[in-house]
């Protein structure tokens, strides 16, 4: 009312400023809303590559499009797309600094030509064959030239030719690389040189645990020392974070044990006498076999048991990897030692799912069996494997020596002269067996079904609240949190080695979604600081909490270098092997063999036709490059100064020392050395455009 009795005492002009504001806020919403806007793209970005963003909403289509219906793992399906972004992203970078493409007659060729993209060969295989499906490909083609293929078909096929761009671009860059590699002459004389040169070897190995830790004291200089020789092994390209958790496992109680052992006993005890087994074992989750094994085939530990059971009789509870089970004997009869067949072979293709090929088959089964023809004419006409030209004949094979399916069927349920349908991993079958050899062997049919031993509802309750009583106490800081963590009993305490922001294992942890959710929590916390919330772990297969984690964040790593504070952790071993191996040095200097074994009780060892490039010594050596380098600086009958390796100290004579002369081929040597480096680049070309490029990684606002 005070509104429309303004307007009333002061006019007309009033409206016209309220209808001009009104088209203002319409206008400022147009222009700073929306996926674009005239203050630049308004499109959410999950990261970019050299100022490149990467779209959320095409990575998700992408992702969508690729992983659909996949029952993988969304956070490695994620990790993946993510991979295949930023390479895509550093490779039209650099493919357009190069002047270099890929025409759409060459894009044309790579998905349906004589030679195609490596990455059609992978994802258009017969699977009967091993071999590249022409047929689906073909038909594939047809749909998209003639505009009848579907919406989803089309969305697939246009990633999918960004994908096979992006590879084909990458392959040219490689070959340009490697062509202009070049392997000189004198490099090829030492590659010989290192190669004949031959040594004989006697040396004396002291561990570094001959000493014991509280011989030596480690310094923060020591520390600081070490990480400046090796720096190069902890420079970090991106931001990481490490993060320190406390895991509460929950485990099965005795009172747990107990209850699940008596609900088997009872219904091992209603088997003996049910009516119908596969309807108890199907009511009760049980299994049953379609093969009859022989006695080496059950458990070892209950094999004799189960074995000399008869018929219908049942056997157990007893404990078997983590279940209380109960087994039933159904059945037991001579396994034949050998059964020819011959089938029919029709391979699922998008344009004959496995639905018409079973009604095909069965289509053929029925003209078979009134007469109207035979299965050789069947097998020559459709069958789609090697078999086709022999009328489907299979030969004899041996127990499993075809896939579980097929040799259930053919050796344990099917008829002499009957024909048959199985599906198997290659398609649907039409099968007829022609004869069986008898065996010796008896085989039995056996049912199981059990109970895992799980945590109830009510031992994970307890757990949980014996992790809430803690978090309550110690969330105040990462020291307190940490000091208090180290004293559980029950419990794990540990600290994750360093993880990016996209990452989804964390230490000993597995790589699962809650995971994930910790890494996420890390990237927007300080270090130092407690998680208040409390993570569940499933077990995936009973599907009960199996962990609780409370989780701090320990420590955060910028790109750079790390700093020796910020790796403590991680160098204590190494630096205080070092101090070890310093003092073994100090305590061996100028000793003999005899005497440097004798000092810490240690044997004299020998290595024979030793040589240079020789990465992996034996007698447990391992690789040593310290050892290698230091011993064939010798000359026959030195001895060295002790030598601090990476598992202990050594002391090394050169027995004997062989130098042939250079001489030889050394052109098929440049060739070969140079053929071997030219095979390397495609490990290290992608690695070192990711080194040189600027990647912001913001997936961890996303997932």
């Amino acid at each position: 009312m005070a509104l429309i009795s303004t307007i009333r005492k002061n006019g007309a002009w009033v409206l016209v400023v309220l209808i001009a504001l009104g088209l203002i806020g319409f206008i400022l919403q147009d222009m700073t809303v929306g996926q674009t806007s005239l203050f630049g793209s308004m499109q959410p970005a999950i990261g970019k590559v050299n100022g490149q963003k990467v779209d959320y909403n095409e990575f998700n289509k992408t992702l969508g499009i690729l992983y659909a219906n996949s029952a993988g793992d969304p956070n490695a399906q994620r990790s993946a797309v993510w991979d295949y972004f930023v390479e895509k992203a550093l490779v039209d970078q650099e493919a357009e600094r190069l002047g270099l493409g890929v025409s759409k007659e060459e894009l044309m060729d790579l998905q349906f030509g004589q030679e195609v993209s490596p990455i059609i060969q992978q994802r258009f295989v017969d699977p009967s064959t091993q071999m590249l499906n022409r047929e689906q490909l073909n038909g594939i083609k047809q749909q998209i030239t003639g505009n009848t293929a579907t919406p989803e078909l089309r969305s697939y096929w246009a990633i999918q030719e960004r994908e096979i761009i992006k590879d084909r671009l990458q392959t040219k860059m490689l070959n340009l690389v490697s062509k202009g590699m070049y392997m000189p002459g004198w490099v090829a004389e030492i590659s010989q040189k290192e190669s004949a040169t031959m040594m004989n070897l006697a040396y004396v190995r002291v561990p570094f645990d001959a000493v014991d830790n509280s011989e030596v004291s480690i310094s923060d200089e020591d520390y600081e020392n070490y990480l400046k020789e090796n720096k190069g092994q902890f420079k970090f390209i991106n931001e990481a974070r490490k993060v320190s958790y406390l895991a509460f496992d929950v485990l099965p109680t005795k009172k747990d044990s107990a209850e699940h052992r008596s609900k088997i006993a009872g219904l091992a005890r209603e088997w003996r006498t049910a009516a119908n087994d596969t309807l108890f074992v199907e009511t009760n989750l049980g299994t049953i076999d379609g093969a009859y094994v022989k006695k080496e085939g059950l458990t070892p530990a209950f094999a004799d048991s189960i074995f000399g059971l008869p018929v219908g009789a049942t056997y157990g509870p007893y404990i078997d990897n983590g279940f209380y089970r109960a087994a039933k004997v159904l059945g037991r009869q001579v396994i034949p030692d050998s059964v020819r067949s011959r089938h029919i072979l029709i391979s699922p293709s998008a344009t004959t799912p496995m639905n018409i090929a079973r009604q095909r088959l069965d289509s053929i089964k029925t003209q078979i069996e009134t007469g109207k023809t035979t299965f050789d004419a069947m097998a020559r006409r459709f069958g789609q494997d090697g078999t086709a030209e022999k009328g489907g004949d299979l030969g004899f094979a041996g127990m499993n020596g075809m896939v579980k399916p097929f040799n259930d069927l053919i050796f344990f349920q099917a008829e002499t002269g009957k024909l048959y349908l199985v599906e198997t991993q290659f398609g649907m079958h039409l099968v007829e067996v022609t004869a069986k050899k008898a065996g010796k062997d008896t085989g039995i049919k056996v049912a199981y079904i059990g109970q895992a031993i799980v945590p109830s509802k009510a031992t994970q309750t307890a757990r949980y609240e014996e992790a809430q009583r803690f978090l309550n106490a110690n969330n105040g800081n990462l020291d307190k949190f940490t000091a208090a963590a180290k004293k559980v009993k029950g419990a794990t305490f540990e600290t994750s080695p360093a993880v990016g922001a996209g990452d989804y294992v964390l230490g000993a942890l597995a790589g699962t979604q809650t995971s994930r959710d910790i890494i996420k929590w890390a990237y927007t916390a300080k270090p130092g600081q407690v998680s208040k919330d409390i993570y569940t772990y499933q077990n995936n297969t009973e599907f009960y909490d199996s962990k609780y984690v409370l989780a701090a964040l320990k420590t955060v790593f910028k790109p750079g270098y790390a700093t020796a504070d910020q790796l403590k952790e991680e160098l204590q071993t190494l630096v205080t092997n070092r101090k070890k191996g310093e003092l073994i040095a100090s305590k061996l200097k100028g000793k003999g063999l005899e005497a440097a074994a004798g000092a810490y009780n240690v044997k004299v060892d020998t290595l024979t036709n030793t040589r240079f490039n020789q990465t992996f010594l034996p007698n447990n050596i391992g690789v040593e490059p310290r050892f290698n380098g230091y011993a064939f600086k010798l000359n026959t009958g030195q001895t060295s100064q002790p030598v601090i390796g990476t598992s202990g100290v050594y002391v090394i004579k050169a027995v004997t020392k062989t130098t042939p002369a250079v001489g030889g081929d050394l052109e098929n040597l440049k060739k070969t050395l140079g053929a071997n480096m030219r095979m390397q680049v495609g490990n290290f070309f992608m690695p070192a455009l990711k080194r040189a490029a600027k990647i912001k990684d913001s997936r961890s606002k996303f997932f």
